[in-house]
């Protein structure tokens, strides 16, 4: 499996938020999020194959009893439900970070399921080269469905601005979600936007009964990677 980098921070996004965890980054994405905070693993991949035994070696250096598997898209890795069966085995809880565009049996305790909204459609960059594979691939509802029925789930949506309400509350109706699973995020790698962003979203959530979440490592580390 392609490894960005694996290392031991908190949660800093969703119903886990400050839980000590091990990260898990995969390199590799089928999609290509305009607004994309870990290029690495993405547009650039980069990293090297690590065998799964020394993936798992290297999680329970840690004393987290959580593991978060992330990406780029960790469900199109090869490996990766021997993987989570591995890290299940040690009793460790498991986080499984995914735009949801893909299904795979894995073993998962809480599946954080991240559909991607029109606001992620990269129409310019490279030349508009990617943007029609993404649009195509960006929601796949019968593979939201299978992953909310058959585990614990949160739907978390990234937001750049009221626009964004529309399709997000058509996508949760059609789904059937609970909208206190439903957590809204702020889009942005910079301090100051997110604050500013959190002012009207979090006027979202109360109006709409949905739940905010921050992105806790960006207000405290920035851009800095591997925290």
């Amino acid at each position: 499996m392609k490894i960005a980098e694996i290392f031991y921070s908190v949660q800093g996004e969703g119903i886990l938020l400050g839980t000590p965890s091990v990260f898990v980054r995969a390199s590799g994405c089928n999609l290509r999020c305009v607004w994309c905070d870990t290029p690495y693993a993405s547009w650039e991949p980069e990293g090297e194959d690590w065998p799964l035994e020394r993936i798992v070696e290297e999680v329970r250096k840690y004393p987290a009893r959580h593991v978060v598997l992330t990406g780029g898209e960790p469900m199109i890795m090869p490996g990766i439900v021997e993987l989570t069966r591995r890290l299940a085995d040690h009793g460790l809880h498991i986080t499984i970070e995914t735009a949801g565009t893909v299904y795979q049996p894995v073993a998962c305790d809480l599946m954080s399921i991240s559909p991607k909204l029109a606001n992620s459609t990269p129409y310019e960059r490279e030349g508009g080269r990617w943007a029609a594979q993404h649009e195509r691939l960006r929601i796949q509802p019968d593979v939201l469905r299978r992953l909310m029925a058959e585990y614990e789930y949160q739907l978390k949506f990234v937001v750049a601005s009221p626009e964004d309400l529309p399709e997000i509350r058509e996508l949760v109706a059609r789904l059937q979600a609970d909208p206190q699973r439903v957590l809204l995020m702020p889009e942005g790698v910079d301090p100051e936007v997110l604050r500013e962003r959190a002012r009207w979203l979090i006027e979202i959530c109360k109006r709409e009964g949905f739940r905010y979440t921050p992105r806790l490592q960006i207000e405290v580390w920035g851009t800095q990677r591997g925290v």
